[in-house]
């Protein structure tokens, strides 16, 4: 499913070129929605950004400017949060106005509702 009907976009993104902070995504299917599950432990909820324009689902992650974190003085520190996009091409195949998303346990959960116009079973061709 992921390469073909909902391929991710590019592995380069505007905070900071190629994998710069990109995070771990799995992408389930049942039989009415796809489910995007991001591991992002340790972000805040409120700065997530996810949009869709032109059927493209951006999942964007913006660490603001002199936030607290960045303020810090740190003796050792091996991570730190950092700014990130994701996106995923949808190919008709999502109802856009009914996704949901939910943030648990450093889960971020996306919800996207199949279309059943453009989600039909595959069919079987006899060959005579």
């Amino acid at each position: 499913m992921f390469s073909g009907q909902f391929g991710g976009r590019s592995h380069w993104n505007k905070f900071g070129g190629p994998f710069q902070g990109r995070k771990a995504a799995n992408i389930e299917e049942d039989e009415a929605a796809f489910k995007i599950s991001l591991y992002a432990a340790g972000l805040i909820k409120n700065n997530f950004k996810i949009s869709v324009t032109d059927d493209v689902l951006t999942i964007a992650y913006v660490v603001p400017q002199g936030s607290e974190t960045n303020q810090r003085q740190y003796a050792f520190r091996e991570y730190e949060p950092v700014s990130f996009e994701r996106s995923f091409q949808l190919n008709s195949k999502v109802l856009t106005d009914q996704i949901s998303a939910s943030y648990t346990d450093g889960v971020l959960q996306v919800t996207l509702p199949k279309n059943p116009d453009t989600n039909r079973p595959s069919q079987q061709v006899e060959v005579n």
